[in-house]
């Protein structure tokens, strides 16, 4: 009889949990993950600036760096949810995290041969390698625990992926930008001088690339290791085959369909973001490069704090209502920061960062509630939705070159009309998971 509640006791705890027992250990080792794509994200938008002045590019050219990074997202989904089907989420997180370590170390030979091309290819295959890690890690978090708290369980890790996007700006900021020149320091210079000083700007870059290649392939290796024990509500989330008719079921789900279309564009704010605040605060407030990295650092605090802080919020309020709130939030701060281009309007559009702070992992969530044995694949069409990083800057930058930085974060803000679309589609045709978890909780 007590062996009969004792098993109750532990399957209620299991069912109640956030995190199913003897899985933390794996649960704190992908949350690492989380924070570690985190760093190579925002290391690599202020090298669009970076770029742009070693080798005198316009602001559209030079955005072809995040072109190449989030294009790499695109075309690796679908070939990461393969792998995903074949070798499990931990499997493709190992696979993911080797090939990212193999990217950043191309970054040597890049520096060697000095050519912009080489550069992307770098970012290519190291964006291609955190694509595959993407659409294993989300979908693995949520399968850690009950469903009915995955968005948050999800929300959870993502906050710990402003941790390292601090890093990779303060890496960034003090490790490259002080030692890059301005195009009008180099215009006196000799052939051989300018050589000379391509060369050290470049090995400037390559230093901080090096050292993830370091931490990415230490982290393959530890969750390469790691034993993951079975657990009978994991499985029935963690579907090793795919059945027939995927595609079609996925496209007529319009909730998932729409959760792609806003992430998407969730992306693509969140990219401009980051990447153009530099030019905005150099354009309204005659601030240097060096000046602008801290800007952005400060925009990404805000971003770290909004994260824990909607973490909190969202077990006590419906994470739907929560990112259209922000949304709406988004959408003033980017009309502040267009219409007034003074310290006022660079506050605003340091600010939108913690207006993105729970959007992606609350659209992930939301759009894959209910999808069952297609999560994979699901899994895949949401982080091929990141390709919005790819295209959204050279619409911007285009922009941006034909007016100015000031007037290009329009483009921002009908991101977040659409992705704010989104929360008020799904608070209407969506699940309450927050109600759920409640009744969970009581139960």
């Amino acid at each position: 009889m007590s062996d009969v509640a004792s098993n109750k006791s532990d399957q209620d705890g299991a069912s109640g949990g956030f995190v199913y027992p003897g899985l933390l250990l794996p649960f704190a080792l992908i949350v690492a993950c989380f924070a570690a794509w985190g760093i190579s994200t925002d290391l690599t938008a202020p090298m669009v600036n970076v770029f742009s002045s070693v080798f005198d590019m316009s602001a559209f050219q030079a955005a072809l760096v995040q072109f190449s990074y989030f294009g790499a997202y695109f075309l690796l989904a679908i070939p990461a949810a393969i792998i995903n089907s074949k070798f499990g989420f931990k499997g493709g997180v190992v696979i993911g995290m080797s090939l990212a370590a193999a990217g950043a170390f191309l970054f040597f030979p890049a520096a060697e041969l000095m050519t912009f091309g080489t550069f992307l290819l770098a970012l290519f295959v190291l964006a291609g390698g955190l694509s595959i890690v993407e659409t294993s890690a989300n979908p693995f978090v949520m399968s850690l625990g009950p469903e009915h708290n995955a968005t948050r369980r999800l929300n959870f890790a993502q906050a710990f992926n402003p941790i390292g996007s601090n890093i990779g700006v303060l890496m960034a900021t003090l490790l490259v930008a002080p030692h890059i020149s301005e195009a009008v320091t180099k215009q006196g210079m000799s052939e051989e001088e300018l050589l000379a000083q391509t060369s050290s700007e470049l090995e400037k870059v390559m230093v901080p690339y090096i050292i993830l290649g370091i931490l990415y392939l230490s982290l393959a290796i530890a969750i390469a290791v790691v034993k993951i024990p079975k657990n009978q509500r994991m499985e029935e989330t963690d579907f090793s085959g795919v059945e027939p008719g995927v595609f079609g079921r996925l496209i007529r789900n319009k909730t998932y369909s729409f959760g792609v279309v806003a992430q998407f564009f969730n992306i693509a704010a969140q990219t401009c973001i980051w990447t153009f605040l530099p030019f905005y605060v150099q354009y309204t407030l005659g601030a240097s490069k060096s000046e602008a990295g801290w800007w952005l650092q400060l925009s990404l605090i805000s971003f770290l704090l909004m994260r824990f802080v909607m973490v909190w919020l969202m077990g006590k309020f419906d994470g739907r209502l929560l990112l259209t709130i922000m949304c709406g939030a988004g959408v003033v701060f980017s009309l502040v920061g267009v219409l007034l281009g003074n310290v006022v309007g660079a506050l605003c559009i340091a600010a939108l960062s913690g207006c993105i702070s729970l959007l992606f992992p609350t659209i992930y969530g939301v759009a894959l509630t209910g999808v069952g044995k297609d999560t994979k694949f699901a899994s895949s069409g949401l982080v091929m939705a990141i390709v919005g990083g790819a295209i959204a800057p050279l619409v911007h930058g285009r922009l941006q070159d034909a007016t100015n930085p000031q007037f290009a974060f329009v483009f921002v803000l009908v991101c977040f009309l659409i992705v704010g679309a989104f929360g008020v589609y799904s608070m209407r045709h969506g699940v309450d998971l927050q109600a759920q978890e409640k009744e969970s909780t009581d139960a």
